[in-house]
């Protein structure tokens, strides 16, 4: 799971009226057709298994709570069951029942540390029911006995748990309360004897050879303190015993008396998430790490790289049937697919979704397609684009330096701008796929030149070129619309009148970071959560706007055609009128919470998200009446094409809506 925490940039929304005291109407939800997922295919894979005996049947566990299914090897995906309701649930662990693949347990956990569980299905993931000994524990490990596949075994961070009768019934094994046998990352039972167990801890390895009756230390040759992430147990030599740990890979050939650390891993990889053996060729060991895939055929004497160090691997799956099929269940680039035993790798995750899409654009000019940028992924995310209404997809990145995108435009000329972590980039789709900086700062300065003719004295305004600059901040807004664009960043507020040649601006009102912006005609309005500025000459000058009282965390503004201000916040929407400096309440508006909104202006209606929701509504400024769609999926923009309404979903990638065009009808 990805520690890093990015700020996503504060999305505020707005609604309007041209005449800002009329009543809204609000809309009856009707039957609505479910929205569809578009991609782009990959982001966060954490876990996979395949059906014993049909490695074509496989299942792919996420970080929000959705399981996958496979019936062609993981060719294509789609999605089998979400297993909690909410969107927080990192499936660790999936496992298939040997005896009855219609049986399926899978284990998770969530952030805070203290919530998860074991869930199983008994028709072969269609519905799941929770264990109730395990609700609200963080279920970290997983083991079925080979020799006796009633036996299963759950590690926790309270500890060890034993069920004999595939789940009906539980006994906690490790010590209850003990202070060394608890945050259980990893289980292995012996091959031959369901009463040895292994347990992983986050502060070294344990062993039980009675079922859990007593356990020993068997840290003799690990360094001190080392989470234990995977255990392996040879199945031809039980006495071979492989542990994965922070400090690196361990091989013992004594049951787990003495380990000796193996050698070929670079320190810079130590996290190895999980060891898997070859069915077939028990001397060959995969290792996941957190960077890349490491591969050994000697039985650890030698370890080789077999990916790059950008791939971070949660999960292995060999094939029993054809070890040379190797899948990676991987963050960022989601599944990934070898025919070679590892050599090369290909992607494979047509039909899964789990990108995190912090900007949206549907493109009209140039190249008219779907574009999307994503934040977290590096050299696996950026921006891809689609040109068949998300049918398929392809990254177009090269140029962006593995940054995270936090806004797309395009304009009028259909070239296509990304505002970055770092910057502001450009990209001509019409020539070429690959992005230039634009991040020139100009700030001239006039000063007063005094100068004498015939012993009058002239004053005269000189223009005086300094220094460039770069803009290196985070850009969270673009707005190219008019002659003058509009930029809403970390470091300031910038305007451009080249076309992005150039910027102009700093701080404004004494404020650097700035992370919603509009434009309309010389008008231009930017936000941050507390304060609203404007400017009635396109930027040249700016005032603080004095909110109402009550309004505050702002998100979003966006101006009408009618001139009317739209600001988004926490409360829901305002409206301000620049002219006469008024601001009129939305106050019949159901939706608070709001983080994005956007103008339709091929059918003159704004529509309006939060991602504390999964409801989108669509607003007509004239009629003063609104309809809403329930998306299924928590929202983090909206947009539309010709055709429909288009988002983006909080973890899901791009989802498409039903007809845009649709008329909004009173009660």
């Amino acid at each position: 799971m990805r520690s890093k925490r990015f700020f996503v940039p504060g999305r505020l929304m707005m609604v309007l009226s041209s005449t800002l005291m009329a009543i809204f109407v609000a809309v009856g939800i009707q039957a609505q057709a479910p929205w569809q997922i578009l991609g782009p295919d990959g982001g966060d894979a954490r876990s996979i298994a395949a059906a014993p005996g049909d490695p074509s049947h496989m299942y792919l566990g996420t970080t929000n709570s959705w399981i996958y299914e496979s019936r062609d090897a993981g060719a294509h995906w789609s999605r089998l069951a979400k297993i909690e309701p909410t969107d927080d649930l990192i499936i660790d662990r999936i496992f298939v029942d040997r005896q009855d693949p219609n049986r399926l347990y899978i284990g998770g956990w969530k952030l805070d540390g203290n919530n998860g569980g074991l869930f199983i299905s008994t028709n072969g993931g269609t519905k799941w029911s929770p264990v109730p000994e395990f609700v609200g524990q963080s279920v970290r490990s997983f083991a079925q006995s080979a020799s006796n596949p009633s036996l299963i075994f759950v590690g926790t961070l309270k500890g060890v748990y034993r069920s004999p009768d595939k789940g009906k019934t539980w006994t906690e094994i490790s010590p209850a309360g003990s202070s060394e046998i608890h945050e259980v990352q990893s289980l292995a039972v012996d091959p031959k004897n369901p009463s040895i167990v292994y347990a992983g801890t986050w502060h070294l390895p344990w062993k039980t050879t009675d079922g859990g009756v007593t356990w020993n230390n068997i840290k003799q040759g690990v360094i001190d303190d080392s989470d234990v992430f995977s255990i392996i147990i040879d199945p031809s030599n039980t006495d071979i015993v492989y542990a994965s740990a922070c400090s690196g890979i361990y091989k013992s050939e004594s049951a787990g008396q003495l380990f000796h650390k193996i050698q070929g891993i670079p320190s810079t990889a130590r996290r190895t998430r999980v060891l898997m053996q070859d069915p077939v060729d028990h001397d060959t060991v995969y290792a996941g790490t957190t960077e890349g895939l490491y591969k050994t055929t000697d039985g650890g004497k030698n370890f080789k790289p077999m990916t790059g160090d950008d791939v971070i691997v949660n999960g292995v799956y060999v094939n029993p049937q054809d070890h040379n099929k190797v899948m990676l269940a991987t963050d960022r680039s989601g599944i990934l697919k070898s025919n070679d035993g590892g050599i090369t790798f290909t992607s494979s995750n047509e039909g899964f979704s789990q990108r995190k899409v912090e900007a949206l654009l549907v493109a009209h000019t140039a190249k008219p397609g779907i574009y999307a940028g994503v934040a977290n992924d590096k050299n696996f995310g950026g921006v891809f684009y689609s040109a068949n209404a998300g049918a398929t997809w392809r990254q177009v990145s090269e140029g962006l330096n593995d940054l995270d995108v936090f806004v797309l435009a395009e304009s009028s000329d259909g070239h296509i701008f990304a505002g970055t972590e770092r910057g502001i980039y450009e990209m001509n789709p019409s020539i070429s796929s690959v992005w230039r900086a634009d991040n020139k700062i100009l700030n001239n300065t006039t000063k007063q030149v005094v100068t004498y003719v015939q012993k009058k004295k002239v004053v005269r305004s000189v223009v005086v070129k300094m220094p460039p600059k770069a803009l290196t901040g985070a850009v969270y807004a673009l707005d190219l619309k008019g002659d003058t664009w509009l930029a809403a960043t970390s470091q300031g507020v910038f305007t451009s009148k080249d076309k992005g040649e150039s910027w102009q601006g700093g701080p404004v009102l004494g404020v650097k970071e700035y992370q919603t912006a509009a434009v309309d005609g010389h008008y231009m309005a930017v936000a941050n959560s507390t304060t609203l500025a404007v400017s009635k000459d396109s930027g040249a000058n700016w005032e603080a706007v004095t909110l109402p009282s009550g309004l505050a965390n702002l998100r979003k503004v966006l101006f009408t055609p009618d001139g009317v201000l739209w600001v988004g916040s926490r409360e829901g929407i305002q409206f301000f009128n620049p002219t006469g400096s008024s601001w009129t309440d939305f106050s019949r508006f159901p939706m608070r919470g709001i983080d994005d909104m956007f103008l339709d202006a091929a059918h003159n209606r704004v529509f309006v998200s939060s991602r504390s929701s999964d409801m989108v509504y669509a607003i007509d400024p004239v009629q003063k009446k609104w309809k809403h769609y329930h998306a299924g999926y928590r929202v983090n923009l909206v947009s539309s094409d010709s055709d429909h309404i288009v988002a983006a979903s909080l973890f899901d990638g791009v989802i498409k809506g039903p007809q845009s065009d649709e008329v909004i009808a009173s009660k």
